[in-house]
């Protein structure tokens, strides 16, 4: 038989940041969801979590991430982290004031 791939179908896919990885293989990815009202014309702003698998333990809290739809991995677990986008940079801390006579 000839080598035939069959193609993925489409899977969501969403951008968000790593609120917690105490998990073992788990993180928590809250996505922010954008949207005006549609009687009051407002700009409101949702957040929904959602728990993704990472097997390599790569994601840690404060990175953004992309994450992919998959099967069921577990009673919550249902996506998967595709990417580390960005990692927050850490500012240097300040100089402490010196001591005055």
């Amino acid at each position: 038989m000839a080598d035939t791939t069959v193609p993925r179908t489409h899977r969501k896919e969403r951008i968000g940041e790593v609120i917690s990885n105490k998990m073992t293989k788990t993180i928590v990815v809250r996505v922010e969801r954008r949207f005006r009202h549609p009687r009051f014309k407002k700009v409101l702003t949702r957040y929904k979590k959602f728990y993704a698998h990472d097997e390599r333990a790569e994601a840690k809290v404060g990175d953004r991430v992309r994450i992919q739809e998959t099967r069921p991995i577990s009673k919550l677990k249902c996506w998967r982290l595709v990417a580390v986008l960005d990692r927050p940079t850490l500012a240097e801390p300040a100089a402490a004031p010196a001591a005055g006579v």
